[in-house]
């Protein structure tokens, strides 16, 4: 199967290049336990506002209860694929820490540690596909997370199988072109809308 590098304007790092959200996961593929605690250990030490690390984790495998209660949180239509990747992760944002302060800037944190066990799947020769599509409260009641806490995603992860295992929907997304808004409109200078002059 031909890995689908992105076509960037200018290079980067080949883990950022190559790393993209596929549906067609490997049905038969384990994750070892260290490549499990590897990932987890690099969501560990993102970088959060005052070290707060207000992130937390509900990690599922395939087969076991922490998957399939996971599982059927998501919407029907990731739900037909999702099935298949080795391993299940919920990210949960502590909004409220113990002084009961709100952190205003949980979700973004909790993002920054999904990105880094996502880049960390490439790293390891895995795939990741992150997930807005679930029920939140669904997810808070079956797996008993307290009030304070807010679920912000689900992410798949596991090895690459073929798109033709996929309904020709999805399969037709699976191998779509992988494209970007220009950097012209993304990035500014001097005023909202205004190009920065470098970016290409």
């Amino acid at each position: 199967m031909s890995r689908r590098t992105a076509n960037t304007a200018v290079s980067v790092h080949p883990l950022l290049a190559e790393r993209w959200s596929p549906r067609s996961f490997d049905a038969t593929h384990t994750i070892t336990e260290e490549e499990l605690m590897s990932l987890l250990e690099a969501a560990r030490w993102a970088p959060s506002a005052h070290n707060s690390q207000p992130w937390r984790f509900l990690v599922g495998q395939r087969g076991d209860t922490t998957y399939r209660r996971i599982l059927a949180t998501l919407v029907p239509g990731n739900r037909l694929w999702a099935g298949n990747s080795s391993l299940l992760v919920a990210a949960i944002a502590a909004e409220r820490p113990e002084n009961g302060t709100r952190h205003a800037g949980a979700a973004y944190d909790t993002g920054l540690a999904v990105a880094q066990l996502s880049l960390q799947a490439r790293a390891l020769g895995l795939h990741t596909h992150q997930m807005g599509g679930f029920a939140p409260e669904r997810l808070r009641t079956s797996l008993g997370v307290p009030d304070g806490y807010r679920p912000v995603s689900i992410t798949a992860a596991g090895a690459l199988a073929a798109p033709e295992l996929l309904p020709q929907e999805l399969r037709d997304r699976e191998t779509a072109a992988r494209e970007r808004r220009p950097s012209a409109e993304t990035f500014f200078a001097e005023r909202w809308g205004n190009p920065l002059p470098l970016a290409p």
